[in-house]
């Protein structure tokens, strides 16, 4: 079984463009830009609220 060569990527990749554009294809890159920021930043939010400190147990 062979992989993918380059210059098959360059023609799925020009018939991508063809398709939809590189204005919707620019559009679609930065939403999906922004989304992925905005999960990078909930999930390191996530992980400073979660880092608190162990209850200490009384002693009787």
């Amino acid at each position: 079984m062979m992989g993918i060569s380059i210059w098959q990527l360059l023609i799925i990749l020009l018939i991508v463009v063809m398709l939809f554009g590189t204005k919707r294809l620019r559009g679609l890159g930065s939403d999906l830009g922004s989304a992925i920021a905005g999960f990078r930043k909930s999930v390191s939010e996530g992980e400073s609220t979660a880092q608190v400190e162990p209850v200490k147990p009384e002693l009787k």
